[in-house]
Formats: structure tokens, sequence, C-alpha cells
């Protein structure tokens, strides 16, 4: 399979589906990447079929419905079967990735996943958790007004209290121990601004 072709589909399709940056500085694309790379990360770990689990964690966002009424992992799987489709790839891995893309959004569930499944949703879990966090809430405190290093200092102490809990969204004990990792990095990142603020 080339990854290489997919990467440049998905560029064109996060860019042109107007699915609106909540941030300037937030960039799907890149989100896409970061997922991609922790998929495969957590596959060399735990297994599960290469090929279906890269497929799903590149194309996983690139669908969007402007309108709001359909929800952008419907979109999202539809665009990824046809295009995957289009390339010829086997119908039973276009049947698993179309599946792990419709449902990569509910970290909730706690229906029967197959291990591609669990390794997508986790992958999508752990990006922007831990440093990345911590500088999207710097960066994002920057550009409000009245910015200030305490302003910035709340706002991380506030993500990492509402994120915290959410390990148990994940379906891996591999993401689990990544998600407790990351949030003692931050942990001991607030320790230190505090430390240093007051």
């Amino acid at each position: 399979m080339n990854y290489a072709e997919v990467i440049e589909y998905v560029k064109k399709m996060t860019n042109e589906n107007g699915r609106p940056s909540n941030y300037p500085f937030r960039s799907r694309y890149e989100h896409t990447m970061r997922v991609y790379r922790w998929a495969i990360k957590l596959q060399s770990k735990l297994g599960g079929d290469l090929d279906v689990i890269v497929l799903a964690a590149l194309l996983h966002d690139i669908g969007w419905d402007e309108s709001g009424e359909r929800d952008h992992a419907e979109v999202g799987a539809e665009l990824a079967v046809e295009y995957l489709d289009s390339l010829g790839v086997e119908p039973e891995i276009i049947k698993k990735v179309g599946e792990i893309i419709m449902i990569h959004e509910d970290k909730d569930t706690d229906a029967e996943l197959s291990l591609e499944t669990k390794i997508v949703m986790d992958a999508d879990l752990l990006d922007e958790v831990g440093a990345v966090g911590v500088l999207w809430d710097a960066m994002a405190t920057a550009i409000e007004d009245e910015a200030s290093y305490k302003k910035a200092y709340y706002r991380i102490k506030n993500y990492y209290r509402i994120n915290k809990p959410k390990i148990r969204r994940c379906k891996t004990d591999a993401a689990r121990a990544e998600w407790t990792k990351r949030m003692q990095l931050i942990e001991n990142y607030i320790f230190q601004l505090e430390k240093e603020l007051f």
C-alpha cells in the first residue's frame, strides 16, 4: 500500500473539507499525522492489521458536513470507502476501515471493538494530550485579550483537571500507560509553574 499517496489525499481533503478550526494554529492535517504516528506505535506494541490501522488513522477526519446534518465520522467513512475503492484496495480492508472511521468518535462506547478500532480510537484520543496540550493552552491564551502567564497557568490546570479522568476512554493498556505518563508530565509542569509564578 502506498501510504504517501493516501497522505497527499488526506492533506487535500483536510484543507478543502470546510471544517472550521477553533484556533488559527490548529491544523486538522497535522492532527491526523500525529494520530497516524501514534497508531503505528501502538500497533507495534499490540499487533493488528497494519494496513487497516494506518488507513483508518489517516482517513479518520477527512469528512465534514457544513450543514451539520451529518456527523463528520459518517461523511468521512463514506469518502474513505469511495477513495479506497478507487485505489483497488481489497473489499475486506475497505469495510474494516469504514467501520472504524464511522465509530472513532464514540470514545465512551463499551461495545465489543476490534483491536484495530481500539488502536485508532486510542491514537486519536492521545493526540493533543500532554506536552502538545500544554502548548495548545499556552498558544490559545496568548491570542486572547489580556493574555498572561497566570491566565495560561489556570487554563493548563483546568485542562489537567478535566482530562485526567478521561483515561477511562482508553481502550488498551498501552494507551492507558501513555495517558498516565502524559498526565504526570502535566502535573509536574503545573507544580513547577506554581513555584515560579506564585
